[in-house]
């Protein structure tokens, strides 16, 4: 816990990242033309040495920076890259390590699970199976291979979410090699990776991810799915007015601005601007924001996050923000 304008407010931070050895070892494996290069950033500093430990080193960072719960989600690129069978055999067996790390700790961890998205037909059956061993959500990508998030053949995997009460985070991943051709190249590498990553896109994916789901009419099918955005929703949030446009157009049934406010929660991701928030506050509404980290890739101290927690107008956004958002939308006990 952490104090805020002299209030102690329990954190839940639901967006910390970790990852394992045998994962590492199967991206690194494959062929050039298969391989995510934003696998680097995992291996920066002492990424890996904090993303591979969800025991007592975990706890230990936990605890520095006074958060109370964190939930778990497998590193990007997770097992997207995969071949569909080592896709099924890595989701199901880190699965498997999550479950025993919040069996270990579980006043102090939960996980989200990871889907095999490059066999769809396998997809629901493990969100069903990790649901019923306690498992809050799933963390998804926008696209596996040539296929996208909005495909027919994961419509089966909405229908399961939504009836289970799993939300789905859609975390950002680098574009395809044909747009960073075109859209990133020209530079040295280093500085097009940037590009294409963390400065720029990772996040229009993100977005253009969840505006496809939209467009698709996957919540007038779904009307109980629920998504989560990071980063303050991927850039998102600051252009509603336009993308509004798409529900004539694509013949939903609901605006776009209204299907964000119903059904997408953001979170902060470790950027504790208070621009981001103010906007955030005013483009959508205090029950869909929801406090996140982005450990190891973000490291905020416990004096960061006590001084963007003053921020807040007031002691129930702050806990709403901190903790009440995510225990609904979790179902934390």
């Amino acid at each position: 816990m952490v104090s805020g304008n002299s209030v102690i407010v329990p954190i839940i931070a639901i967006e910390e990242h970790w990852s394992t050895p045998a994962l590492a070892s199967g991206l690194k494996a494959l062929p050039s033309a298969s391989r995510d290069d934003s696998l680097v950033f995992n291996e920066m500093g002492d990424h890996l040495e904090r993303l591979e430990d969800i025991g007592d080193a975990r706890i230990s960072a936990m605890d520095e920076q006074g958060i109370d719960i964190a939930i778990l989600s497998l590193a990007p690129p997770a097992t997207g890259p995969l071949s569909a069978g080592d896709a099924v055999s890595l989701s199901r067996a880190t699965n498997d390590l999550a479950a025993a790390a919040v069996q270990r700790h579980p006043n102090r961890l939960k996980a989200m699970s990871t889907l095999p998205m490059a066999d769809p037909s396998r997809v629901a059956g493990e969100l069903e199976r990790t649901a019923a061993i306690g498992f809050v959500g799933a963390m998804v990508y926008g696209r596996t291979g040539e296929r996208a998030l909005d495909d027919p053949a994961y419509d089966e995997l909405f229908a399961a979410a939504a009836e289970l009460g799993q939300p789905l985070f859609i975390h950002p991943q680098i574009p395809s090699k044909t747009v960073r051709d075109a859209a990133y190249s020209g530079f040295d590498p280093s500085t097009s990776l940037a590009l294409a990553t963390f400065a720029w896109g990772w996040h229009v994916e993100a977005a253009l991810t969840a505006l496809r789901l939209i467009a698709r009419g996957t919540f007038d099918r779904h009307p109980d799915l629920e998504i989560v955005l990071g980063h303050w929703g991927e850039l998102l949030l600051f252009w509603q007015d336009r993308v509004d446009g798409l529900s004539r157009v694509a013949g939903l049934e609901r605006k776009v601005s209204e299907v964000i406010r119903s059904n997408v929660s953001i979170t902060s991701s470790g950027m504790f601007s208070p621009a981001l928030l103010h906007h955030a506050l005013e483009a959508t509404t205090i029950d869909r924001l929801l406090f996140s980290t982005d450990y190891p890739f973000q490291h905020p101290s416990r004096a960061d996050i006590e001084t963007f927690l003053a921020e807040f107008g007031s002691d129930e956004e702050r806990e709403s923000f901190t903790s009440t958002n995510a225990r609904r939308l979790y179902r934390l006990t």
